[in-house]
């Protein structure tokens, strides 16, 4: 797996930061990196074909993102950490806890899942298929469609709708097709059960408009994390385009409180 590119803020106690499938840690924590930097040293990876990274040649792997987090970590001479997962970053994260169980303090799941059911599997299946297919555009709109809650979707205009396409499209990075693959492929629901055994603080938030990962599978992750706090946001999959002070309040608040 190539080298990764990683994005490192603030001092304090450790963060990590773990992205979403067609995100990269700008995209998906940009607007509340410096609020979660104000009391942490916090260090988010690029998985391969997001932002500077280059695409990988195998299949990824959660394994691999989980050690490749634990490396930049490292890196930074991070001997504990928190770790905040967002949509497959929730995966991930999980499967950091479940390999790294001494040097996790706590876990922050947002738009998360266990293991994709046949509605999730499906739109992952066709977003790795359009994008190996050069479709771009066509993966925007489904893209768009998918990401937005139904709330922010009908607040837009004709014009505003199409803008969302093209930025999307624009904005796709050359991983994208691979991390929707591994959507795909994850199952950490073994992994769930020692970590809760550990007792490890946990927050899973449910973004309850979420048409791409449904709720019930946030709900479901929570149940298996047995002893994790549930929170809900009234967004789609996207918190930080919806809701990203929100969003911020819940992860600081739970952090603060868990005292980490």
């Amino acid at each position: 797996m190539p080298t990764s590119a990683h994005t490192v803020r603030g001092s304090g106690p450790g963060l990590l930061l773990a992205h979403g499938a067609g995100g990269g840690v700008a995209a998906n924590y940009g607007p509340i990196l410096d609020g979660l930097a104000a009391d942490h040293r916090v260090v988010g990876v690029d998985y391969p074909g997001a932002g500077s990274t280059p695409r990988a040649e195998e299949p990824l792997s959660l394994d691999e993102l989980a050690d490749q987090l634990v490396a930049a970590a490292d890196e930074e001479g991070l001997e504990t950490f928190a770790v905040v997962g967002y949509s497959l970053g929730g995966a991930v994260a999980v499967r950091t806890a479940a390999r790294y169980p001494e040097r996790v303090t706590a876990l922050v799941l947002t738009a998360a899942f266990a293991r994709a059911d046949a509605q999730l599997r499906l739109s992952a299946e066709v977003w790795r298929d359009l994008h190996a297919s050069g479709q771009s555009g066509t993966l925007a709109k489904f893209l768009v469609s998918r990401a937005l809650g139904p709330t922010a979707l009908a607040a837009l205009s004709p014009q505003d709708l199409a803008a969302a396409v093209r930025a999307t499209e624009e904005t796709l990075p050359a991983g994208s097709g691979d991390h929707a693959d591994l959507v795909t492929r994850v199952d950490v629901r073994d992994d769930l059960a020692g970590i809760a055994a550990r007792g490890t603080p946990a927050l899973v938030i449910s973004t309850t408009g979420d048409l791409l990962v449904p709720p019930a599978l946030h709900r479901e992750l929570a149940d298996l994390l047995r002893g994790a706090r549930f929170a809900e946001l009234d967004s789609g999959h996207l918190p930080f385009a919806e809701r990203p002070e929100e969003w911020l309040a819940r992860i600081t608040a739970f952090l603060k409180e868990a005292g980490v």
